[in-house]
């Protein structure tokens, strides 16, 4: 128990993510029954990161007698922008109310998307032909999206406490709060670990800033532990004792239902007269929404994702196997595999999926002339490839044309991609530039310059490093830690994440879950980053963008 209070750390502890509600309609689906209509139900079937395997999610309920059903039952999926979250809809029709769907049912076609592409389509509405039997049109089927409005809360408290057990042989004691969430399984999550007051029974706490979602995942009458604590220099914190409550009960603000006693069970059953270990009583509680991402994206924001691509000498000769370019029949390379992982999930909130695409570092056709910002469709009035197939094709294109050289510079692509982002900063649009090196960067004072300088654009930088080198300057560009500076100034943001993909490389050779985990990674920062740049600028999200409504039906519901 003590441990695990002691490696808590608020900026890495997972926060449940945000819940979207997903409603199903499905248009001219096919008549199956030969009395009168068919009678449909949708089944929604996930697939598990990296797996092939897919795993029922949940149903619909089933509509009589109707081709054009509005389900009412929803699916509420948890959504992680870093994820590509593949989802599979299949729709039957039903005879009997069974349980067993193999056993009662026809089935009436099927469609594939992912949840980022429901939530980026215009409006969060996504509309996909059925199809999977043979020479029939089965339809169309409809989604539309929505992000639950608890996830989006943020509460501020403040507690004090009174008469708490002294624990100190000297002094008093030294008391601090943890908190945590309950699980649908009964265990208990650390969410919120308050300051330590020093040398006294009856501190009063900061008020602190969490989102509800960490504290109850948005089910409000979910149990929320509190444990009192003396804190020991040691790290051998002594446990005063423990109180429950809810968010419910929290949100009540300051009244006589918002005093709760400390109590200790080992105390509690060895003394006959214990009554409690002191009270802890909440002096204020406010409640207010922050826009998200999924806002922004609902609003029309759009995410332009560009490629650079590193073609350096140092990656080798792109004909030999030991080259990183090496473009080998039976699998992709490293470049490849890192460009379609993070591309595939960005490219869901990109509407014309035009990717602008960029080599560095190799000398041109025909005079031999060295570049570090050429476009690898060979157009350079047109960088844009169609589609993350298109950007490949136009990689492995380029190999073949161009010669390796170097140096590694940064600086002209950053700065390329910035010039962009400087002139759409009314929040419409957000840029994303990937770069994939395998080498240290030989520009090193200009790209920091160039980076100071977009860090207050709509703009974030990921560099993924590829091969064996050393990549130590690159975390100088990585803002985690200490934040970017050149000449003085500092990044108004942090818009840098890198990372070496040798780091998500699966053992067992999974291509598919090293992607995963490389984009799970490299993802993550973006929504927080967009946010933060909307919020630098105090730009608010535009309202969710209308969409054509649906056809006008009688409603069989």
């Amino acid at each position: 128990m003590m441990a695990s209070i002691g490696e808590f750390d608020p900026l890495n502890t997972r926060v449940p993510a945000t819940k979207i509600e997903v409603t199903v309609s499905c248009r001219n689906l096919l008549d199956v029954d030969t009395f009168s209509k068919s009678d449909p139900v949708v089944v929604l079937y996930l697939q598990a990161a990296g797996t092939k395997e897919w795993r029922e999610f949940g149903r619909t309920e089933v509509i009589d007698n109707t081709l054009n059903p509005d389900f009412v039952r929803k699916f509420v999926l948890d959504f992680f922008f870093e994820e590509k979250q593949n989802l599979r809809f299949d729709v039957y029709n039903v005879d009997s109310r069974s349980c067993n769907i193999s056993k009662h049912v026809s089935f009436l076609g099927q469609t594939f998307c992912t949840l980022g592409e429901i939530i980026g389509s215009t409006g969060g509405r996504l509309e996909r032909t059925l199809s999977g039997i043979p020479g029939k049109k089965c339809g169309v089927i409809i989604f539309s999206a929505e992000e639950l409005s608890n996830c989006r809360d943020i509460a501020t408290m403040q507690l004090c406490a009174n008469k708490l057990d002294k624990k100190d042989f000297f002094g008093k004691s030294d008391p601090f709060l943890v908190f945590y969430r309950s699980n649908e399984d009964g265990t208990f999550t650390i969410c919120h670990k308050t300051e330590v007051i020093k040398n006294t029974l009856n501190p009063v706490w900061q008020p602190f800033t969490i989102p509800v979602r960490a504290l109850c995942n948005g089910d409000y009458d979910r149990t929320v532990k509190v444990d009192v604590y003396d804190w020991d220099r040691d790290g051998s914190h002594d446990f005063i004792g423990e109180f429950t409550t809810s968010y419910r009960e929290l949100s009540r603000g300051q009244n006589q239902f918002n005093v709760y006693e400390v109590l200790n069970p080992k105390k509690k059953g060895k003394k006959k007269k214990y009554i409690n270990s002191g009270t802890v009583t909440l002096l204020s509680f406010k409640v207010e929404s922050e826009y998200t991402f999924v806002d922004f994206i609902r609003g029309g924001t759009q995410l332009n994702f560009t490629v650079a691509i590193d073609f350096t000498a140092s990656n080798g000769n792109p004909s030999q196997p030991t080259s990183l370019h090496y473009m080998s029949p039976y699998q992709m390379n490293a470049y490849a595999m890192a460009l379609k992982a993070v591309g595939e999930i960005i490219q869901d909130y990109d509407s014309d999926k035009l990717f602008p695409a960029y080599g560095f570092g190799a000398k041109l056709p025909p005079d031999g002339k060295v570049s570090h910002a050429f476009p690898l469709s060979g157009d350079s009035d047109n960088p844009n490839c169609v589609g993350i197939e298109g950007v490949l094709e136009a990689y492995f294109q380029s190999l073949r044309t161009v010669q390796l050289y170097g140096p590694t510079n940064f600086a002209p692509v950053i700065t390329q991609v910035a010039n962009c982002a400087a002139e759409i900063t009314d929040g419409s649009q957000y840029f994303v530039l990937l770069m994939i090196t395998d080498g240290v960067i030989s520009d090193m004072v200009q790209t920091k310059e160039a980076v100071v300088n977009a860090s207050s654009l709509p703009m974030s930088i990921i560099i993924v490093g590829v091969g064996p080198a050393e990549f130590d300057a690159m975390e100088e560009l990585d803002g985690d830690e200490v934040r970017v500076s050149s000449r003085g100034r500092l990044a108004e943001r942090d818009i840098v994440q890198f990372v070496p993909f040798r780091d998500y490389i699966d053992r067992s050779g999974n291509q598919v879950l090293s992607m995963a985990r490389l984009a799970k990674d490299v993802l993550a920062e973006i929504p927080e980053q967009l946010l933060s740049f909307m919020k630098s600028r105090g730009i608010e999200p535009r309202p969710a963008l209308s969409t054509s409504p649906l056809p006008e039906l009688h409603r069989h519901i």
